[in-house]
């Protein structure tokens, strides 16, 4: 039987002859390892795509029995961010199969979850894409699976930026959504982000249930090898939500700036250069300054167009810098553009630039743009509802990121609170406010990635956009300020604050593992004893909390009140100078990360010192806690 399969090849078709495969399966010469041969003849059994299933069948041929060992006797872990990972063929990695599988998994746990059917085919699920390479067909065939299976499916028609699909779960009452994208991830990186029907990422007990339900579902059902774009949207339950979301989006954007500024907007000399780092932010960006009267954003044209190889820039992220952002302050300084702001290749991160007065660009780091929208968050509360008082408000930072939001919340009288690293976390602490009748203003991580008001519940590079423009024409207008003015005007009032946050490059996960464990058995072996000092005691460590092992020696029981996750390493010192540093893994990259703050009281003006001293602070920690050169750490390149 030969049977037609679409794998991305467009100009060709490609036929899978199963009976040829199963020839092929009977003269190979198998490892003798059981778990490894039961895993490739599970791959070449159930795989569909000609080009993965052959790279594991000549793999096989080769005897390439460690290689094969690594790519399917491990399966790519599936948590609170989904999957992200490289794509080729195995259990281990992204591709077709995998995707499938998750796929599958995902929907056996939504009916577990959602019982009666008749809301599957009601309320569905929203699956968007990114423009990486077959992100597209991923999504596709995601919807497959849930189509055979009774449900309602939105599949957005056109590359879309990620906030648009918790926005479409909000917007259509969904119990679902995916958004296929790796962010910001090198260009052989794809990835597969879930959201939960209340519109924000998933959390615990939904990441264990859908992966135990993944693993119960690993064989593909029905007829999905044999689905193609033409086939699928042949089903009436499919539906392209854009022409429904879109509006309602932006008219939502719309909402939350005053009248007044939105007028405003049209009168200001305020020039902005933007770059969609080859992703898909462009044409979303371009709308939403349209709808709230912006001019026209100047486009980095060998940016603006989505492109998955990514050939300007091999690290698309604009967190990197200014080597992330050399065509964007080129294309800038030629237009003699004011401001520059950067969306990563799924739009939900913002970076921000500004001219400085000896006509360099000074990049603003997340923290920094953080504190800017959260003075213009409570701004824009202050002129929307006068009547509603700050102190039934509220904004969240994550724990790595600034506590400018605890320093403001001390002088205006809203609630700041503070929650593990990630917009899941965020977005779930911020549903929880305000079912509890609190509104919720703003939230922020320092990794660039900013919440203005609700409407979505996730970073939103988009609307975030939006706001740091009409924000940079309202104190152009209204105060004279630029956007650096604004900045120290928040760190008189509130008291000056200033980061150092980077990482060190590992990807030997023995070595992450020793360089934690060392640091929390710093006493010849002994649990729960953590460095006390630095620079040879000149500036000791008051508090130290662990959330890898659940320790906090600040509270009475040395027990922390945050969330503790053994798979993942997080440790916070807190120095008694005031200096906190937080020593992390990234879930997504092989970076061992550090965030270090100094926070200064609004009466302390020596602000050089306090930078140099955060500074010299850091370099210490890294040197002696991260000891890169012995464990052979590549640190970041300097901008």
């Amino acid at each position: 039987m030969c049977v037609r399969l679409c794998i991305n090849c467009p100009s060709e078709d490609l036929f899978l002859d199963f009976s040829a495969m199963a020839q092929e399966l009977n003269n190979l010469t198998l490892s003798g390892d059981q778990k490894l041969d039961e895993q490739l003849n599970k791959w070449l059994e159930w795989d569909g795509n000609l080009k993965t299933r052959s790279d594991i069948l000549q793999l096989a041929k080769s005897e390439k029995w460690d290689t094969l060992r690594c790519r399917l006797c491990n399966r790519i872990s599936f948590g609170t961010a989904g999957l992200r990972g490289e794509m080729r063929a195995g259990f281990d990695s992204m591709n077709e199969l995998v995707v499938v599988q998750t796929a599958q998994g995902l929907c056996a746990y939504i009916k577990e979850q959602y019982p009666d059917k008749s809301i599957w085919s009601e309320r569905g699920i929203v699956i968007g894409y990114d423009a990486r390479h077959n992100s597209k067909r991923f999504a596709e065939l995601s919807a497959f699976v849930f189509l055979a299976n009774g449900f309602r499916v939105y599949l957005f028609k056109r590359f879309v930026a990620t906030p648009f699909v918790p926005f479409t779960i909000k917007q259509r009452n969904c119990l679902a959504g995916v958004q296929v994208t790796a962010s910001h991830n090198p260009k052989q990186d794809n990835g597969y982000k879930v959201y939960w029907s209340n519109g924000a990422q998933i959390i615990t007990p939904h990441d264990s249930g859908i992966h135990k339900f993944i693993l119960q579902n690993l064989q593909p059902q029905g007829d999905v090898w044999n689905t193609n774009e033409t086939t699928l949207w042949k089903n009436e339950l499919l539906i392209d939500p854009y022409d429904i979301v879109a509006p309602a989006y932006y008219a939502a954007l719309l909402s939350t700036i005053p009248e007044k500024l939105v007028k405003a907007n049209a009168e200001s000399p305020i020039r902005f250069t933007y770059t969609a780092m080859h992703g898909v932010g462009y044409p979303y960006v371009e709308e939403a300054f349209k709808k709230v009267n912006l001019q026209p954003v100047i486009p980095v044209v060998e940016q603006v167009e989505p492109d998955p190889e990514f050939p300007t820039t091999p690290m698309p992220n604009p967190e990197e810098g200014k080597q992330s952002l050399d065509l964007s302050i080129k294309t800038a300084t030629e237009h003699k553009s004011q401001i520059i702001l950067a969306n990563d290749p799924d739009a939900d991160r913002l970076a921000v630039a500004e001219i400085s007065e000896n006509n360099k660009y000074k990049l603003f780091n997340g923290n920094e743009v953080g504190a800017l929208l959260a003075w213009w968050s409570i701004e824009l509360h202050k002129i929307n509802e006068p009547n509603f008082p700050l102190s039934n408000c509220v904004m969240i930072a994550s724990t790595v990121s600034s506590k400018i939001l605890k320093s403001m919340a001390a002088v205006d009288g809203f609630t700041a609170y503070e929650t593990l690293t990630g917009f899941k976390w965020m977005g779930n602490k911020a549903i929880e406010e305000e079912s509890a009748g609190r509104k919720v203003l703003f939230a922020f991580e320092e990794a660039i990635g900013f919440m203005v008001s609700t409407n979505v519940l996730d970073k939103d590079g988009v609307s975030a956009a939006a706001h740091v423009a009409t924000m940079a024409n309202y104190l152009r207008a209204e105060k004279n300020l630029t956007l650096q003015q604004k900045l120290q005007e928040i760190y008189n009032t509130y008291g000056y604050h200033t980061s150092n946050c980077s990482y060190v490059l590992c990807h030997d996960q023995e070595i992450i593992t020793r360089v934690f464990n060392r640091l929390r058995t710093f006493d010849n072996g002994k649990p729960n004893t953590y460095p006390t000092s630095i620079l040879n005691g000149e500036f000791e460590i008051q508090d130290v909390r662990d959330l890898t092992t659940g320790y906090d020696s600040s509270a009475a029981d040395k027990r922390a009140t945050l969330p503790v996750s053994s798979s993942s390493q997080m440790i916070t010192f807190t120095f008694k100078n005031g200096l906190v540093v937080t020593l992390r893994t990234s879930g997504t990259e092989p970076k061992m990360k550090y965030y270090a703050e100094m926070c200064g009281k609004p009466e302390d003006k020596q602000w050089d010192k306090l930078t140099a001293t955060l500074n010299r602070m850091v370099e210490a920690i890294v040197n002696d806690f991260y000891e890169p050169e012995k464990n052979n750490l590549r640190r970041k390149a300097a901008d």
